[in-house]
């Protein structure tokens, strides 16, 4: 499986999981020059931009651990490009992560919602 079906197998898994949360799912890999946004999705009145991550093995890391501040930077870079382009104005908007992690089985993937990963 080459990282982009990986990469697609996890958004799709993630998707379904927000959706069971209450999330209303807006679009998905949002692109601009520089940055992209694997989910934009509404919880309740809170515009969400969700960052997903998959992983087959631990051999570099869980999941979660590939949330650098660089990778931040550019999410909230590409956020606030989206925000300017539906004029959402000044209202809540927030960054979340989740992780789909397929380590410990193939078939049945632990996922991880971490909300408002910049607090």
């Amino acid at each position: 499986m080459s990282n982009t079906d990986i990469g697609n197998k996890g958004e799709e898994l993630a998707c379904k999981y927000l959706k069971k949360l209450g999330y209303r799912i807006l679009e998905r890999n949002f692109r601009i020059r520089g940055g992209e946004i694997d989910i934009v999705a509404k919880d309740r009145d809170t515009l969400v931009f969700a960052e997903v991550k998959t992983r087959y093995s631990h051999e570099f890391g869980l999941p979660c651990e590939s949330m650098t501040p660089w990778k931040i930077r550019s999410l909230l870079k590409t956020a606030r490009f989206y925000i300017q382009k539906i004029s959402w104005g000044n209202r809540e908007y927030r960054l979340d992560f989740v992780g789909v992690d397929f380590a410990e089985s193939g078939d049945n993937p632990k996922i991880e919602l971490i909300k408002n990963i910049i607090l």
